[in-house]
């Protein structure tokens, strides 16, 4: 039974730590035609492996290197209040906490490309629960899939703001999984520290140079490699900078 549709930002707000960034009320809705035929595969991602102590610490492990795909996630939700269409879209983890068995369904979705992600998500595999638009911005817990893509039922719901009139139960447009909380992380890592890694790894080559969350920062579902994921987890383990 899908849970009520109250949290999501669809990714579409820049975060508020990001000076740079354009504030937007709602993520990209794609119109270009492109965008919905692309294939719901990710793309294939590209890094070196490790950073400095951290590359160092995997060599030692014995790791073998091999194809980078996606196979972890950053699903961003906004836990301050905000209306859109007069129906609050607020779900921060706590929320996620509170539902029956600390599950919930990952509903509104509105670009193609996030939904390609979406469509992408395997049984089992973990994400990021991301606390976005906020007054900091950051990673919180961990939660992993627990039900495969299908169709969004917020889309035929007229009552819903992301309700799609375009979209038909025959050939629904938008899709969403189910989610549950694993933990959180032993420490909030917030955007600021993330952006710091990245942009040093820019410079030097490290896993973080390529991270979505920095080059399709409006995007509220995000692949992460597992070098990416492997690295920002790490965060947890050192002293906040």
């Amino acid at each position: 039974m899908p849970w009520p549709s109250r949290k999501r930002d669809k990714g579409a707000v820049a975060d508020k730590k990001e000076p740079d960034a354009k504030i937007a009320k709602t993520e990209e809705e794609t119109s270009d035609k492109e965008e919905e035929e692309k294939s719901a595969k990710p793309p294939a991602g590209s890094s070196k492996s490790g950073w400095k102590n951290w590359k160092k610490k995997e060599s030692e492990s014995g790791g073998e290197e091999s194809k980078i795909t996606y196979c972890h996630w950053l699903l961003k939700s906004e836990p301050e209040s905000r209306l859109e269409k007069g129906v609050d879209v607020k779900f921060s983890v706590d929320d996620l906490k509170a539902q029956p068995n600390q599950t919930t369904c990952w509903d509104g979705v509105r670009n193609y490309q996030a939904r390609n992600f979406l469509r992408s998500m395997k049984l089992g595999q973990q994400a990021f629960f991301y606390h976005s638009n906020c007054k900091e911005p950051g990673i919180v817990a961990l939660v992993k899939i627990v039900k495969e893509a299908y169709p969004d039922h917020t889309q035929f719901d007229q009552k819903d703001p992301h309700y799609d009139s375009t979209s038909r139960k025959e050939n629904p447009k938008w899709s969403m999984v189910d989610v549950q909380f694993e933990r959180m992380t032993k420490r909030f890592i917030p955007l600021s520290e993330i952006k710091a890694h990245h942009l040093a790894h820019k410079a030097d080559g490290g896993p973080l140079k390529d991270m979505m969350l920095f080059t399709r920062q409006r995007l509220s579902i995000q692949p992460l490699t597992q070098e990416e994921f492997d690295f920002v987890l790490s965060l947890e383990e050192e002293k906040p900078h």
